[in-house]
């Protein structure tokens, strides 16, 4: 039995990608084996499709961070053909094949159960950006940031993560301000949620300064690099800073006034590597608590013909929202 993959491939000319057939034999060595109904397209996912080697190493690869599906067999006394399953994270879609193939093989430590409330198509438009967004979240929370306390900053705001971050936050009741360089789409933040908006050169005025006025309870920082060292002088005392991304530049420049004289403090968000009980424990507030009305307006769903497209969309920064792959569409 054939299963399609997109299959990324290094030649001469560079990178290549097509849609082509596999056979279960070809897939890595695991405990459970997943008919995958839907992926979701995130910045790594872009990135691996490039062929860059700082996420994927070795090609032909296929790529996808993100699987929901079916368990179609398993050697694992945890699970059982049917078993409705999600899983992000890992090593899957990085040097592991991933979620825009049709089955994915993986250890079973890997595997999530899709609860009850949560369909597979929802479980994606949330996938690891939004799983990323409300792991930022949850830190915040645990770390005594409250919404009566003050604004609180998201950056990156219509990207995957900070879409599924400025959503969330409101509907636990804070006051979200949306740094984006996309004016025109202020308005879909605003249905989001966002009470307010800071362009880039906003946060950056008070970059290389010690201190400024503190201006924002807390952020939630999706890009890395300057935005981050902007930030960090503008938060009030006992304030916090999440960051998650790296797409605009991996140092932090910061002096230790903030952290020393407000208490500040600066919390990385790995959705990678953090123990599955934790990713279970985010997946169920998913399916309740933290239930998105908004949502599936803020997904957009694309075929197996619209991949590459979108791929290269997201690699660009003109990604708008979530993009969930039905892996049965042409």
């Amino acid at each position: 039995m054939t299963f399609l993959a997109y299959r990324v491939e290094e030649t001469d000319q560079g990178m290549t990608a097509s849609w082509q057939e596999q056979t279960p034999d070809q897939l890595p060595e695991g405990d459970v084996v997943i008919e995958v109904d839907y992926s979701s397209v995130n910045y790594k996912d872009a990135l691996s499709a490039n062929g860059n080697k700082g996420v994927t190493r070795e090609y032909p690869h296929t790529p996808g961070i993100d699987v929901a599906g079916t368990v179609i067999s398993s050697t694992s006394d945890e699970f059982s053909a049917g078993d409705s399953v999600v899983v992000f994270g890992y090593d899957l879609g990085m040097n592991t094949a991933g979620g825009f193939g049709q089955q994915v093989r993986v250890p079973a430590n890997w595997v999530l159960r899709r609860p009850e409330g949560l369909s597979a198509a929802q479980a994606m438009s949330w996938g690891t950006a939004g799983f990323t967004a409300a792991l930022s979240v949850q830190k915040l929370e645990r770390n005594g940031i409250k919404p009566e306390n003050g604004p609180v900053v998201v950056t990156g705001a219509t990207g995957g993560v900070g879409s599924v971050a400025v959503a969330l936050l409101a509907k636990l009741g804070y006051e979200v301000l949306a740094v984006t360089g996309k004016p025109e789409q202020q308005a879909f933040l605003e249905g989001l949620g966002a009470k307010g908006f800071l362009t880039r050169d906003d946060v950056l005025a008070t970059k290389g300064k010690a201190m400024a006025k503190p201006l924002y309870q807390a952020a939630i920082d999706t890009v890395g690099g300057d935005l981050v060292s902007g930030l960090i002088p503008q938060i009030k005392p006992e304030g916090a800073v999440t960051t998650c991304g790296m797409i605009a530049g991996i140092k932090v420049e910061a002096s230790v006034f903030p952290f020393i004289l407000r208490g500040v403090s600066l919390l990385g968000v790995d959705s990678v590597e953090i123990p599955r009980a934790d990713k279970q424990l985010v997946l169920d507030k998913a399916a309740a608590q933290w239930q998105l009305a908004q949502l599936e307006d803020m997904t957009t769903e694309i075929s197996r013909s619209q991949l590459a497209e979108v791929l290269a969309k997201v690699l660009a920064g003109q990604g708008v929202g979530r993009y969930r792959l039905d892996l049965n569409a042409e």
